[in-house]
C-alpha cells in the first residue's frame, strides 16, 4: 500500500512525462541542427552556383567578343592573303591559334617550316595546358582589374581581350633558357668574385660587370658569343678604390659609365680613356644604386644609406635608399626603393613631397624599374616583385599593386632585377634566374646555375650561391646574368 501510495507514484508518474519531454525536445534539437545544416548549405551552394553562372556569363561574352574579333579579320582582304584565314566567327580562340599557324607555314609551302610550326604549336599548347589552373586564376584577377566603372562596357572589353591575348602568347611564346655563351675569367677561383651590377652599352655592343673585387670590367658581346677561348679578358679594365654596388652605361654617351661604390663615392668614367672623368663625394654612406636618365644624358641620380637620392637636388628621407631609377621618356621624375618597404615616386621641380607612395611590400624594396611609361616594377627582399600602375598616383598613397610576382626566392641579398618589353628578369637565391611577363604572377622560364667545385670539376649542392645581377640586351630576348661567385653566361630564351 505504501509504494502503491500517491506519495511515491505521482513523483515517479511526472519524471516519466519530464524525461520524455526532454527526449522530445532533444529530438527538436536534432532536428533543428539539421535543418541548419541544410539551409547553410543550400545558401553556400546558390552563392556557388550563382558565381558560377556569373563566370560562365563572363567568359561566355569574351568568347563572343573573341569571335568578333576574329570575323573582323577575316572581313580584311588583306589578312585573308597574309594568314589564309579560313577559320569560322565561331572558332574558339584556341583553335584559331592552331590554324592560323598551320595556315602562315601553309603559304610558304615548305615542309620543314610546317613540321617545325607545328611542333612549336603542340608545345605552346602543351605549355597552356600544364598552366591551365595558374593562368585561368590569372585571367579571372586580370579581367577583375580590367573592368573599372568609369570605362564604356564595350572599350574596355576589346581592351581587356586584347591585352590578354598578348599578355598570353608573350607568356608561351619562350620554352626554355638557353645558354649562349659562358664568360670564362682568369680570376675565377677569387674569393671576392660577387658580381654586384651588370649593364650594356647604349648599342648592345659592349657589357660591362663590377662588384666587390673593385674593378669595373667591359666585355665585347660578339666576342664572347663567337669565341671559343679557354679565358676571355676585357677589353678594359678599371680600378675603383673600393668596393662596387651599382654601374649604369649613359645612354647617349657610348663611353661614359657611372658607378657607386661602398664609400659613398660617385664616379662617372670615361671608358675610351680608362679614367675617370667626374668624382662625386656628396654621400656620407655606402651608395647602393645610381642610374644615368635616358631622356636627358647630363642627369644622375644616386641612393645611399644616408637616406637621400642626388639629381641636381638632394632628396633626404628617413630610410635608407637602396635603388634609383629614372622614368624612360622624363629627366623630371625619379622613383626609388627604400628599406622602409615603399617606393617612392617624385617630380624633381617640386622635391619637397613625393608625388605618390607605392605601399605593399614586406621588407627593404631592393630595386625599381620602369617598363614603361606607366608601369613600375620593384623588388624586394619579401620575395616578390610587385607591378605599380603610376596612372593611380592621384591617390598619392597606392596600396594594391597590378600583379605580385612569386616563383624566385629572395630574403637577404640583392639579385638583380632587369625588364625588356613586358618580360622581367631577376635572380634568385637558389641560384636561378627567374623571367616572368608582366600579365602573369607566375614565372615564364627559369634557369639555375650549376655549381662546379674548382678543383674537382664535379657538380656540387652549394646553397650558399645565388644569382646576383641580370640585365637585358637592348630589348631583347638575350640577357646577361652573374652569380656570387663571379660566373657570367650569356642567356637567350628560345
Amino acid at each position: 500500500e505504501v509504494l502503491q501510495s500517491e506519495f511515491l507514484t505521482e513523483p515517479k508518474d511526472k519524471l516519466d512525462e519530464r524525461v520524455a519531454a526532454i527526449d522530445l525536445k532533444e529530438k527538436f534539437d536534432d532536428q533543428d541542427l539539421l535543418l541548419e545544416f541544410l539551409l547553410a548549405m543550400q545558401r553556400r551552394k546558390q552563392e556557388a552556383a550563382d558565381n558560377l553562372r556569373t563566370i560562365v556569363s563572363a567568359v561566355s561574352s569574351d568568347l563572343q567578343e573573341v569571335a568578333k574579333l576574329q570575323s573582323l579579320i577575316n572581313r580584311k582582304p588583306e589578312s585573308n592573303i597574309n594568314l589564309g584565314v579560313q577559320d569560322s566567327p565561331g572558332d574558339s580562340s584556341s583553335s584559331g591559334f592552331r590554324k592560323r599557324n598551320r595556315l602562315i607555314t601553309d603559304v610558304h609551302q615548305n615542309e620543314h617550316h610546317t613540321s617545325e610550326n607545328q611542333g612549336n604549336s603542340n608545345s605552346r599548347s602543351s605549355r597552356l595546358m600544364r598552366n591551365f589552373r595558374k593562368l585561368e586564376h590569372a585571367y579571372f584577377s586580370t579581367r577583375r582589374r580590367a573592368f573599372r566603372p568609369k570605362d564604356q562596357l564595350a572599350s574596355r572589353q576589346s581592351r581587356w581581350i586584347n591585352s590578354f591575348l598578348d599578355g598570353l602568347c608573350k607568356y608561351l611564346s619562350f620554352s626554355t633558357l638557353n645558354v649562349k655563351a659562358d664568360l670564362k675569367q682568369a680570376d675565377l677561383l677569387s674569393s671576392s668574385n660577387l658580381v654586384c651590377s651588370l649593364s650594356f652599352d647604349r648599342d648592345g655592343e659592349f657589357f660591362a660587370t663590377a662588384g666587390v673585387n673593385k674593378k669595373i670590367k667591359v666585355f665585347e658581346y660578339d666576342s664572347i658569343l663567337n669565341g671559343n677561348h679557354d679565358i676571355h679578358y676585357p677589353v678594359v679594365e678599371m680600378a675603383s678604390r673600393s668596393k662596387l654596388s651599382s654601374i649604369c652605361w649613359n645612354s647617349y654617351i657610348k663611353g661614359q659609365i657611372a658607378s657607386c661604390n661602398f664609400d659613398g663615392v660617385v664616379q662617372v668614367w670615361d671608358v675610351t680613356r680608362n679614367e675617370v672623368y667626374k668624382e662625386m663625394r656628396e654621400h656620407e654612406k655606402r651608395a647602393w644604386s645610381v642610374d644615368f636618365s635616358s631622356a636627358d644624358p647630363t642627369l644622375l641620380a644616386s641612393g645611399s644609406d644616408d637616406g637621400s637620392g642626388v639629381s641636381v637636388g638632394t632628396i633626404k628621407t628617413k630610410a635608407n635608399v637602396c635603388c634609383v631609377q629614372f622614368p624612360l621618356d622624363s629627366g623630371k621624375s625619379l622613383a626609388f626603393g627604400s628599406a622602409d618597404h615603399r617606393v617612392y615616386y617624385y617630380d624633381l621641380r617640386n622635391p619637397s613631397r613625393p608625388v605618390c607612395m607605392f605601399v605593399g611590400h614586406e621588407k627593404s624594396v631592393s630595386y625599381v624599374k620602369f617598363i614603361d611609361s606607366t608601369t613600375l616594377v620593384s623588388s624586394s627582399t619579401d620575395n616578390t616583385l610587385k607591378l605599380w600602375d603610376l596612372s593611380e598616383c592621384s591617390s598619392h598613397v597606392v596600396d594594391c599593386p597590378v600583379q605580385s610576382f612569386t616563383g624566385h626566392t629572395n630574403v637577404k641579398n640583392f639579385v638583380g632585377l632587369s625588364v625588356s618589353d613586358g618580360y622581367i628578369a631577376t635572380g634568385s637565391e637558389t641560384n636561378e634566374v627567374f623571367i616572368y611577363h608582366k600579365a602573369f604572377p607566375m614565372p615564364v622560364l627559369s634557369y639555375k646555375f650549376n655549381t662546379t667545385d674548382p678543383i674537382s670539376g664535379d657538380e656540387v649542392d652549394d646553397t650558399e650561391q645565388f644569382v646576383s645581377s641580370v640585365c637585358w640586351r637592348n630589348q631583347s630576348s638575350t640577357l646577361v646574368a652573374a652569380n656570387s661567385t663571379g660566373d657570367v653566361k650569356l642567356l637567350e630564351m628560345v
